[in-house]
């Protein structure tokens, strides 16, 4: 199954503080994607600012740049239970 088209991106001061409910789209094998009025968080609850207002947040565990996606599901060949 293909992965969704992307979405046009409308920058980093959409994702925080915008007032906008967040919608996270799983894509079948693939990454989750998340969108609209979100913070991301690391272990220790301090913010990671994610470039940008749509992120693609890894699942397999294979990225070199988690928590974000690389595509490295693809060749890890990463299935959803």
């Amino acid at each position: 199954m293909a992965e969704p088209a992307p979405v046009p991106d409308p920058g980093p001061a959409a994702a925080a503080g915008s007032g906008a409910s967040a919608t996270i789209t799983v894509c079948p094998d693939g990454p989750l994607l998340v969108r609209g009025g979100y913070e991301l968080l690391d272990g220790d609850d301090r913010p990671i600012d994610p470039g940008r207002a749509t992120v693609a947040l890894c699942r397999c565990g294979a990225s070199s740049i988690k928590p974000f996606c690389d595509g490295s599901h693809k060749r890890a060949r990463f299935r959803a239970r």
